[in-house]
Order: structure tokens, then sequence, then C-alpha cells
């Protein structure tokens, strides 16, 4: 509780108690935090995979949806390890917030391409954009992952 007052910059007795009820309520433990985690990281694969199979079908605004949808659950199950706030937080750190402007864009643009303007092609490219963004998000909360894929790709490309 100390620590929440000094992140709060300290409240009155009132704002305790709903701080307090509000940290008690959302607590897990964690191994309940784990089974989460992975049941949410599970489910979004699955959609991913689903909208995947909705191509072979011509769904492209199934796909689109579906695909995203997985992506954005997949994303969110990182919530249930390290919490709301502090995934947000990490999300939107200097070292990572091009990558996640870039994927919430590339999100959005699969969604339009399928939903809205109905155009396939343009919706895999997205979809495509959108797979490359995350993968290099991903990267970024491993040491030094970036500085090494540029070093390799410089390398394949005979820099």
């Amino acid at each position: 509780m100390d620590k929440l007052k000094r992140v709060l910059g300290g409240r009155d007795e009132e704002e305790e108690g709903i701080m307090t009820q509000i940290s008690d309520s959302t607590s897990l433990s964690f191994s309940t935090r784990v089974k989460c985690f992975a049941v949410c990281f599970v489910v979004g694969i699955v959609l991913s995979i689903l909208g995947t199979v909705m191509l072979f079908f011509q769904k492209w605004a199934v796909f689109a949806v579906l695909y995203t949808l997985g992506n954005i659950t997949a994303l969110a199950s990182t919530c249930f390890l390290m919490g709301p706030c502090s995934q947000l937080k990490k999300m939107f750190a200097e070292t990572r917030i091009f990558a996640t402007i870039i994927v919430f864009i590339m999100m959005a643009l699969t969604l339009c391409a399928g939903l809205w303007w109905k155009i396939a092609a343009l919706a895999l490219v997205f979809c495509a954009l959108q797979f490359v963004a995350m993968a290099w998000y991903s990267l970024s909360y491993i040491p030094f992952a970036r500085d090494a894929v540029k070093k390799c790709a410089g390398s394949c490309m005979g820099e």
C-alpha cells in the first residue's frame, strides 16, 4: 500500500479505500496469471489461424477481422503477466513506441481493407505488414534482438 501511496502522491482515506478495493479485486496469483496468459494467447493464435483458413474460402472480411482480433488477443494476453498499466507503459516506452504505433496502424488498415474497402489483395498486404510489425514489436522485448536482425539483414543484402 505504501508503494501505491507513493505512485499516487498520497490520497485521503476514502480514495485509499477505493484503491485498495480495486487492487484487491484485480490481484491474481502467479499461477492464475500464467494460466490466463496461456489461455488468452492460445485463443489469439486460434483466431489468427481461423482467419487464415478463411482465405481459402475467400471470406476477406472475416479473414481481416479474425486475424486482427487474434493479434489483439495475443497482445492483450501479456496484461495477465505484468498487469494492464505496466503493459501499456512498456508498449509506449521510448524504445518501442514506433513499433507499437505501426502495429496498431496495420491492424486498422487490415480491418479497413477487409471490411470497408473490400480489396482482398490490400487486406493481404496489410495482414503481412501487420505480421512483420508484430514480429518487430515482439523483438523489442528481447535484449539485442533487433540489432541482431538488422545485422543479419544487412549481411544478407551484402552490406
